[in-house]
């Protein structure tokens, strides 16, 4: 009689170490390692790397020594940097919030005529957002100048001239205007989908019930409209405390013209410490602090975000 073959548990249970499903993880995750090996080298290195120079003082070239909080102490303690605080603060508010309120308006008015140039006005309102940020300051500091055409504009209307390339609210409101001008109408595109994705059913049943426009637009567009409006505040607040390119080129890259206390930001403070005066360490103490003072308006703005968007949604039409 012949007896069964034996085998070994152990050749049983032996599997390729290469599954379907292990070869299909591998495959997905080399696919997108290169943008975590990239987002690691240029996003998470430098960032630990410069709150681990804030305690250091160095100037790129020598040694290393550590100073502690000391570089925190010479930045808070300095009034330059206040300064380019408080101007990031004014600028931020004046190119902000009009910028914003101009986005919804403009994005209204797309969204409920001119059905017929919508796209050719869509295209004209992003075009500000892919032209170079350089060559707009140039434009820009030609209308502004002594002589240019804002102020031919202000003597037509039998006012002064204003020397926005030197008084202090005078260069806080040309850079915020480029500001203003540069992304409303990135803004608008955006306001202007969110207005496309709300039901015109609601509109609809709105009118049948009486309401008028300015209670549509309170009790459907505007509370329907909250997580775009958030979105918009957040990155908008976190551009004009990054505010660099506009005042460094608009009052001049050479010599000391951009950290001229009318116009200076706290980036150009950090840029001037850092290339100008060798000061990495102060640099970097600079940058850990705007990178709080961001997260703090940040969070500042959600909150304002959410309450005013609770209110807007309780009432009724």
């Amino acid at each position: 009689m012949a007896q069964p073959a034996i085998t070994s548990p152990h050749a049983e249970s032996k599997r390729p170490f290469l599954t379907e499903q292990r070869r299909s993880r591998i495959t997905a995750y080399t696919f997108i390692s290169p943008f975590f090996i990239l987002f690691s080298i240029f996003g998470l290195y430098p960032i630990f790397f410069t709150i681990y120079l804030s305690f250091f003082k160095w100037d790129a070239l020598g040694p290393m020594k550590y100073v502690g909080l000391k570089n925190y102490d010479l930045v808070t303690s300095d009034p330059t940097f206040w300064i380019s605080f408080t101007n990031t603060l004014i600028m931020g508010l004046m190119g902000t919030v009009p910028q914003i309120l101009l986005a919804l308006l403009v994005a209204v008015l797309l969204n409920s005529g001119m059905t017929k140039f919508k796209k050719t006005f869509r295209i004209l309102y992003f075009m500000p957002n892919i032209t170079s940020i350089v060559a707009v300051t140039l434009v820009f500091s030609t209308l502004f100048g002594n002589n240019g055409m804002i102020n031919w504009l202000l003597n037509s209307l039998g006012l002064d001239s204003m020397a926005f390339n030197s008084g202090w609210w005078g260069v806080k409101i040309a850079i915020s205007t480029m500001v203003m001008w540069r992304w409303m109408g990135y803004n608008a595109i955006i306001f202007l989908s969110g207005l496309q994705s709300i039901p015109t059913d609601l509109y609809e049943a709105a009118r049948i019930d009486g309401a008028n426009r300015r209670q549509q637009l309170t009790f459907i567009t505007l509370p329907l409209l909250k997580p775009f409006i958030i979105f918009v505040t957040l990155l908008s607040t976190i551009g004009a405390l990054q505010l660099f390119t506009e005042p460094y080129v608009f009052l001049g890259q050479s010599g000391t013209g951009s950290t001229r206390q009318e116009g200076i930001t706290m980036v150009t403070y950090l840029y001037s410490e850092a290339f100008r005066n060798g000061f990495f360490g102060t640099a970097a103490a600079t940058a850990v602090l705007l990178f709080l003072v961001t997260i703090i308006f940040s969070v500042l703005n959600m909150l304002v975000s959410n309450r005013l968007g609770g209110d807007t949604g309780g009432g009724k039409a």
